[in-house]
């Protein structure tokens, strides 16, 4: 069996943020713990933050489709992986692949979540820019076509 010290080595060591959530009421999820690699991907120490509603990581960005998602799956108890845009101390904003999961205690039927998160902002904005050139091409395209048949009326008309 795995010990405790070892556990909180490899949590410690983990590149992606670990955070820890305590299900409070029906609405609150109480941060009671984050690894070291969320502290450095937010800008946030633990001191800061344990012990409040995790929402603050997306300000006033709450009306986002992943986020109901995530809510659902707070209220079902069950897994989701979800992308969320969410914002660093200094205001930052940042996109982060949540992988959730629900930790039920069975002495006393407490609900605990643990939530994996990865910084995927460069994968976003590229999967962004992606988009944004394939409508540029789509655009070039149809007026190369109208162009070319443009020309074949002035062919045709002369």
């Amino acid at each position: 069996m795995i010990n405790a010290q070892l556990l909180q080595m490899v949590v410690n060591a983990s590149n992606e943020g670990i955070v820890i959530a305590e299900k409070e009421g029906e609405q609150d999820n109480i941060l009671i713990y984050v690894n070291p690699a969320f502290e450095r991907m937010t800008g946030y120490s633990s001191e800061e933050i344990l012990y409040q509603d995790c929402r603050f990581l997306q300000a006033g960005d709450r009306d986002q489709a992943s986020l109901r998602v995530v809510r659902e799956t707070l209220d079902q108890g069950g897994s989701c992986r979800e992308i969320l845009h969410n914002y660093r101390k200094d205001g930052t904003p940042f996109w982060n692949e949540l992988s959730l999961s629900t930790v039920k205690n069975s002495a006393d039927g407490q609900t605990y979540f643990v939530g994996v998160q990865k910084d995927v902002t460069l994968q976003v904005k590229a999967q962004q820019r992606i988009v944004q050139l394939e409508a540029q091409v789509n655009e070039l395209q149809n007026q190369l076509a109208a162009l070319k048949a443009t020309n074949g009326a002035n062919k045709n008309a002369n």
